[in-house]
């Protein structure tokens, strides 16, 4: 199939032709048809499918078939749950539009909003948008999507991952009733459906499995070791195979951050994005990476959502993800544009669960490489294993208490009463001494007062210090 025969318009078969298109993928022929008759689509795809294009070339049709003249309102509307991802989305708009007199624009959080809103007050027809920057912007009275007739949300289940479900209400509700809507996400779980029943409207369901995404273009492998040998073991693999671009993914922001010094030490150079990096790091990072000038790019799954770059040879899962549908996400950044593509999993004892999982999705095992050095046999999965976390045994569990940070406001105020207690039986000692008799007995006397009636005290205050047993004595 052609993308002749998908109904696109003379003007966007030519920019297709000039970006290198031959033939749509998968996702592209099922999604755009119905998309261009203006029917809702649920898409579920992975990264590296070509979903960008399949929603982005039927809303600029329709959009480009319906000009109406006069002031530019917005009326399309794509929300992204990162800034990479929002500023790919851009730019694949400015390349499929080129042809086109329509204008579009993108506007995230973590960088100033003056040239946002100056670019919205001009006129736009295509807003891509981050939802927490947009609800700012509306609240402020600087853009106003009443006007909205196309609404896509992508990669929806990493919205919802992100804490987005509410943002994403308040956006659907300031959205017209009357619209077309597109979902797509590269999982379903529960919560994605329900969210895609609550505005979707007769929906054509377009399915990419993971199986026809993990195509045999790439070289997959996993390998066995300690958690504690990983760094050197990925040092090692960048040397021998000689790396030129690779992303390595880690499941933490921490993780990333040490994972570049450790890699530095070994002379390698290597940059991290992740979500603790302001926009202008993020920024600069990727582009080091695109440029070439940096080989090894380390980043986390939610970061890494919107990074395209041309030429990844290998991609690296220095920790394995949880869930399996991840995985064929992450190795579909290598192997695109028919090249081809290596992907390396290192499994350490507390990931082999999730390497069942990776397993059970695919339909089969991933060849395991046994002859390197860091090989350790602890971390292959147990006959029979169950997919997910590895839970460790009592006996394997450290009982050495952890050490807390000392709460230094909980010490001060110990020691405040501790202070104050102390102050509090000086000043009692002191009373007792200012109300002693002179006579030597009586303080023998009155102990002994106190002992048979607990009032002692107050007597012997009253009577002026002097007890009668010492009264009768002096007799």
């Amino acid at each position: 199939m052609s993308f002749t025969s998908l109904g696109l318009s003379t003007e966007i078969l030519q920019t297709l032709d000039q970006e290198g298109y031959v033939e749509p993928t998968p996702i592209q022929e099922l999604a755009i048809p119905p998309l261009l008759e203006g029917r809702d689509v649920l898409g579920v795809a992975q990264t590296g499918t070509g979903k960008t294009a399949a929603f982005a070339l039927p809303v600029l049709q329709r959009i480009a078939d319906s000009d109406q003249g006069g002031h530019r309102n917005i009326r399309a509307l794509i929300l992204s749950p990162t800034r990479e991802l929002a500023a790919q989305i851009g730019e694949r708009f400015s390349a499929y539009g080129a042809n086109l007199p329509l204008y579009h624009h993108v506007i995230f959080g973590g960088v100033s909003q003056k040239p946002q809103v100056r670019a919205v007050k001009r006129g736009i027809d295509i807003l891509t948008a981050t939802p927490g920057r947009l609800l700012d912007l509306i609240s402020q009275g600087h853009i106003d999507i009443s006007n909205v007739e196309f609404f896509v949300l992508d990669e929806a289940d990493r919205m919802l991952d992100m804490g987005f479900i509410r943002d994403i209400r308040k956006i659907l509700k300031m959205l017209p009733k009357n619209r077309q809507n597109l979902l797509f996400s590269a999982t379903m779980p529960n919560s994605i459906s329900e969210l895609a029943g609550s505005f979707l409207r007769d929906a054509v369901r377009v399915e990419i499995t993971p199986e026809e995404v993990a195509v045999d273009r790439i070289d997959q492998h996993i390998l066995f070791v300690k958690k504690s040998n990983k760094q050197y073991l990925l040092t090692t693999l960048i040397k021998e195979h000689n790396v030129k671009k690779a992303i390595v993914f880690t499941r933490t922001k921490h993780g990333a951050n040490r994972l570049v010094r450790q890699l530095g030490h070994a002379e390698i150079e290597a940059v991290a994005i992740h979500g603790n990096k302001s926009q202008g790091a993020r920024t600069r990072a990727l582009s080091q990476f695109k440029n070439g000038d940096i080989s090894i790019l380390i980043a986390t799954d939610i970061a890494s959502r919107g990074i395209d770059v041309e030429g990844i040879s290998h991609v690296f899962n220095f920790d394995l993800p949880n869930i399996p549908e991840s995985y064929v996400h992450r190795i579909g950044r290598t192997a695109r544009a028919g090249k081809s593509g290596s992907a390396f999993g290192f499994c350490d004892e507390s990931e082999s669960g999730y390497l069942v999982g990776i397993h059970r999705l695919l339909g089969h095992d991933i060849p395991v490489i046994e002859d390197h050095p860091y090989h350790f046999p602890g971390a292959i999965p147990k006959p029979g294993q169950k997919p997910g976390e590895v839970r460790k045994k009592k006996s394997q569990i450290s009982r050495t208490p952890t050490r807390r940070q000392p709460d230094l406001r909980r010490e001060r105020s110990v020691r405040r009463r501790a202070d104050e207690g102390h102050r509090s039986r000086g000043n009692n000692r002191n009373r007792g001494r200012n109300n002693r008799p002179n006579n030597p007995h009586s303080n023998s006397s009155q102990k002994k007062g106190n002992r048979s009636n607990k009032h002692g005290s107050n007597r012997s205050r009253n009577s002026g210090g002097k007890s009668n047993r010492g009264q009768r004595r002096r007799r």
